[in-house]
């Protein structure tokens, strides 16, 4: 018997993305029998890639008429592999519906994951994503754990950038603005059976959006659900795959019909711990027990419950680096560890809480005036503000960033 490591690390060029999601093995008898995991035969080749270019063009919504996810540009990138013949050929063409059997495993067993990014234009009309290389190792991961083939992200990136510059028309040019990336990979073998799909699609659509406060932040209220959970240690919490959402829309709709509560506030265990809130990772400010500086928390990602969103990621080494004393909010200690709502609710009532606010790709910084639990209400205080020193200075900066007006290497030009 021979044992084969297939090292995927040079193929994928993400070297933070974890072994386990870069390496498949093989264990390959005299017989030439494939005995465990799937042979994957080819790379994504970006400069193959087919445009064919619409002869329809739509018409373009005016901006203030933008909603989210509601209107896509022409054209769409299309990615299929198969088992036999591993990665097809890129396509780019028209935003079009594609035909798939009724027996595809992603219509029965959930095979189906995707990413959320965005790219800008910035005041010299020049495109640019933010970070996109973190999507592509969190689509890796996402698409491994679907026993999905592995991605060539520099590949893929290319592919998106070909298809950003034939549609840069549809990204607004207004401060607040942006178009929506959505890669997503379905498994589409037309066959019944809970087994890895032979078939994969991997595309890529784009929707213009506008700011997610039209008029400035909205503070929102939580509910924090101490009936549902959202993920749990050894599931899939910690990967981009539509089940995590599909099952949250029942308890949201509920938390609004009975609480009056924009968002759900996810708790795990017995005594409570804040994992997530909404669709988006969450942040709270404390005041330190000795009344020097501040704590950031926000939940560790060693459980496998929890999402590595991009936004996180980047707020955590925003105020590593330093960042808080040169926004004028002084010493602030970040810390990744697990915060109760007891917890919480101590700091509320000794005027510690100074402010709690949720990270996301489609809302940048989502400021918390509320959270409700069980039979009492913790209040944050903004003091007539809509966000806390903390949120805003954050949010400022990252849109910065995002629209290259702070030069960094996160803004990558298109």
């Amino acid at each position: 018997e021979l044992l084969l490591h297939l090292d995927f690390l040079s193929m994928v060029n993400l070297t933070a993305m974890r072994k386990s999601t870069l390496m498949n093995t093989f264990r390959l008898k005299a017989s030439k029998t494939i005995l465990c995991t799937r042979l994957y035969n080819s790379d994504i080749d970006a400069s193959a890639t087919i445009v064919e270019v619409t002869t329809h063009p739509k018409e373009k919504l005016p901006y203030e008429q933008l909603q989210f996810g509601k209107s896509f540009s022409d054209h769409m990138l299309e990615i299929d592999w198969d088992i036999k013949h591993g990665w097809h050929t890129p396509r780019i063409h028209r935003y079009e519906n594609f035909s798939i059997s009724p027996a595809a495993s992603v219509l029965h067993y959930g095979t189906e994951c995707f990413e959320g990014m965005k790219a800008y234009k910035d005041s010299s009309g020049q495109l640019r994503l933010f970070r996109p290389d973190m999507n592509m190792i969190r689509l890796n991961s996402s698409m491994a754990r679907l026993s999905m083939p592995a991605v060539n992200g520099e590949q893929l990136l290319q592919c998106i950038a070909q298809l950003l510059r034939l549609d840069r028309d549809w990204v607004p040019d207004q401060p607040g603005y942006s178009i929506y990336l959505r890669p997503t990979a379905i498994g589409t073998s037309p066959f019944l059976g809970v087994q890895p799909s032979e078939h994969v699609k991997l595309y890529v659509i784009m929707s213009p959006v506008g700011p997610y406060y039209r008029t400035g932040f909205r503070p929102v209220s939580l509910f924090a659900d101490t009936v549902h959970t959202r993920a749990w240690p050894g599931g899939v919490g910690n990967v981009k795959v539509g089940g995590n959402y599909g099952a949250a829309i029942q308890p949201a709709q509920e938390a609004a019909s009975k609480h009056g509560c924009s968002q759900i506030l996810w708790l795990f265990g017995p005594d409570h711990q804040i994992t997530e809130v909404g669709a988006m990772n969450i942040f709270f400010v404390l005041r330190n027990p000795d009344g020097q500086g501040i704590e950031l928390v926000t939940a560790p990602l060693d459980r496998g419950d929890i999402l590595p969103g991009v936004t996180r990621a980047s707020i955590l080494e925003l105020v590593r680096s330093g960042w808080g004393q040169g926004a004028g909010l002084g010493p602030v200690t970040v810390s990744e560890r697990w915060l109760t709502m007891g917890e919480v609710q101590r700091a509320e009532k000794d005027g510690r809480l100074l402010e709690a606010f949720g990270a996301g790709t489609a809302v940048v910084i989502s400021p918390v005036s509320s959270i409700v639990y069980g039979d009492d209400v913790v209040h944050l205080p903004l003091n007539g503000q809509p966000a806390g020193p903390m949120a805003s200075s954050l949010w400022q900066a990252l849109m910065d960033i995002q629209y290259g007006r702070t030069d960094s290497p996160w803004s990558v030009l298109v």
